[in-house]
């Protein structure tokens, strides 16, 4: 697969992180560069434990810049697509995965912030294994740890938001 995923995203859910790209863009930039300029007035870098921690938590802010800019990037924002019965992203799926019941939402965690579901990348193997699959339909993937696991789609329905 060389192609990137889209990621399907609901307006509150685009909007939400577009908030959050804004203010560690900006302010959250500002804040840690303080705090890095205050532990470097402190003296010896080396032996300085507060530098070294806000230059960790600078890092770490940065990379979820990163992560936010290609998320809103190559996201498709609207509505959750209206179930036909085929596991697409953005939809809730309940699946026997490995004989047990399971209810999830196939898309990126974001969307379901607020929400008490699973969810499951496209891209991870579950999601791979069943996207464009129906109701009643089985498949399998295999686990990281080398298990084959059975999956059969019992029902698709479309995400409300909850």
């Amino acid at each position: 697969m060389t192609d990137s995923p889209v990621t399907f995203l609901t307006q509150d859910a685009y909007d939400r992180l577009a908030a959050e790209l804004e203010r560690l863009s900006t302010v959250g930039r500002e804040e840690i560069a303080k705090r890095i300029e205050a532990a470097r007035e402190e003296g010896d870098l080396k032996e300085n434990g507060g530098y070294h921690a806000a230059k960790d938590e600078q890092g770490k802010q940065e990379a979820r810049i990163r992560t936010l800019q290609a998320l809103l990037k190559d996201a498709t924002v609207g509505e959750a697509p209206e179930s036909t019965g085929t596991v697409e992203p953005g939809t809730v799926v309940t699946a026997i995965v490995a004989g047990g019941e399971e209810v999830f939402l196939l898309g990126n965690r974001e969307i379901a912030a607020n929400s008490e579901l699973d969810v499951y990348s496209e891209a991870s193997p579950l999601g791979s294994a069943i996207i464009g699959l129906k109701e009643g339909e089985k498949s399998s993937y295999t686990a990281p740890n080398g298990r084959e696991i059975s999956v059969e789609i019992v029902k698709v329905e479309t995400y409300d938001g909850r």
